[in-house]
């Protein structure tokens, strides 16, 4: 069995189907974590989650955590339903963040159109889960709270802060969210002394700055990094 953390996939089916049959040759038997954002900015949102979805039902051994994304969708879907005069501000934030790729994957003109066993999908997302020496989460952790875990919103949208390891039980941090340097990357995961986190978001759907663009995976057991270039855009 081999364990691989994917972070930020923002509608870019192509590459990651790409990268689990070809990079990684997953099977059944391996452990993945998925660190969230889905959907958004790349042209295939629907299908992404359809993937995931698929290999859930299909006994794969797999662990979706929810991200920023997930997030402003769902509280968009839910406000659409009221039919407002005006854009809530939560869609207004939604749509300058890559909303309308969603819409079109999925082929509507309005949030409350996107069929309702996806929003519950990613409404029931977990906010982190648990590693023996590591935490993973979407964006990372508000360690000024007395139980960071609690902090679910900080989970999601944080984009600054420093491991108190007498609150994660001596575990780093390994995130996506805010896309680093190929390079960085790299750095960050050779170095566990200088760094108490791991982010893994290389910004898969920018693929015009030199040292982004790619599709990541990171085995914790080997530290293997694997990358992928963007195939959908």
């Amino acid at each position: 069995m081999t364990r691989w953390i994917i972070p930020d996939i923002h509608g870019c089916a192509k590459t990651v189907k790409a990268m689990m049959k070809n990079m990684l040759k997953a099977t059944r038997d391996d452990e993945l974590f998925f660190l969230g954002d889905y959907i958004d900015r790349g042209p295939s949102s629907k299908e992404v989650i359809d993937f995931l979805m698929d290999l859930q039902e299909g006994g794969w051994n797999i662990h979706c955590l929810k991200g920023n994304h997930e997030d402003y969708c769902v509280r968009t879907w839910e406000a659409d339903q009221q039919r407002h005069l005006f854009k809530p501000d939560v869609q207004k934030l939604w749509e300058n963040v890559g909303a309308k790729e969603t819409y079109k994957s999925f082929g509507v003109k309005h949030p409350r159109e996107i069929p309702e066993k996806y929003i519950e999908w990613m409404r029931n997302l977990p906010f982190y889960y648990e590693l023996e020496h590591y935490i993973l989460v979407h964006a990372g952790m508000n360690f000024h709270a007395e139980d960071p875990f609690k902090d679910t919103h900080s989970m999601i949208t944080t984009r600054d802060f420093k491991v108190d390891f007498k609150k994660t039980g001596g575990k780093r941090i390994i995130h996506g969210h805010l896309p680093e340097d190929y390079s960085f990357i790299d750095h960050v995961i050779h170095n566990p002394d200088s760094y108490d986190f791991i982010v893994l978001d290389n910004g898969v759907f920018n693929t015009s700055k030199p040292g982004m663009g790619n599709l990541m995976a990171f085995d914790p057991d080997s530290n293997k990094l694997v990358a992928l270039s963007n195939l959908d855009m």
